[in-house]
């Protein structure tokens, strides 16, 4: 049976993942949106992983909300996913592994293998050089925050790290900026929107156009740099 969007935000104009989160917490499989109520990227993913199907009032069909967006393919049968982690992620770096073998990707562990300290840029390099150098096809680092391994990872020529926190800047990371390594935080994310992150990160393609013009800048500025002495 079909159901108005969450009663706080009825008098909303854009329905956001906030609102999916909520109707899946209160276990409503269909939302009503009403016509002009904008909804946003991030929206759509969380409804479609959710199996949410939103409607339009007044509309008898699906709406694309529920459709794999253009731009995410089908998982390869043989990209390589180096994974690696700190003393900090390193229990969610395991559950990670478990859900990439769920997905079917292949990955190689760049370690740590252990919660005993130690220094997320040396994780950071073993992972970026390994993506950049093509032994791997993407790459995934966890730390705290992920901010500081994303830092490490983008001094290595050729990685193109993103630190992702939502479904959103997830699927923008790859379909915008071609991202090749995704980092991730293990004290402000849970396992199950880790999850999301990761399959929708891994199965969004790049989106090429004038988006390829902007990241063949950004590989031109590092190459500007490098070549200075």
């Amino acid at each position: 049976m079909a159901v108005q969007p969450p009663g706080k935000n009825r008098s909303k104009q854009v329905l956001t993942e906030r609102d999916i989160l909520q109707a899946w917490q209160e276990k409503k499989l269909q939302l009503v949106v009403p016509a002009g109520m904008l909804i946003t990227p991030a929206a759509r993913d969380a409804a479609r992983v959710r199996k949410i199907e939103l409607r339009r009032a007044g509309e008898a069909e699906k709406t694309a909300a529920v459709a794999m967006p253009p731009s995410v393919v089908a998982p390869p049968s043989t990209g390589m996913v180096a994974v690696g982690a700190d003393h900090g992620g390193y229990a969610l770096k395991e559950q990670i592994k478990t859900y990439l073998r769920e997905l079917g990707y292949p990955f190689q562990d760049l370690g740590t293998f252990s919660e005993s300290p130690v220094d997320y840029p040396d994780v950071a390099e073993a992972v970026a050089t390994t993506v950049a150098s093509g032994k791997a096809w993407r790459g995934i680092i966890i730390d705290g925050a992920g901010i500081g391994s994303a830092m490490a990872a983008n001094k290595v020529p050729g990685a193109r790290a993103a630190n992702c926190h939502d479904l959103y800047t997830a699927r923008n990371s790859r379909e915008h900026n071609n991202a090749n390594i995704l980092t991730l935080g293990s004290r402000n994310l849970g396992i199950d929107i880790v999850k999301e992150i990761v399959q929708v990160w891994l199965a969004t393609g790049f989106g090429g156009g004038r988006h390829l013009r902007r990241v063949e800048k950004i590989d031109a500025l590092e190459k500007k740099f490098l070549a200075v002495k």
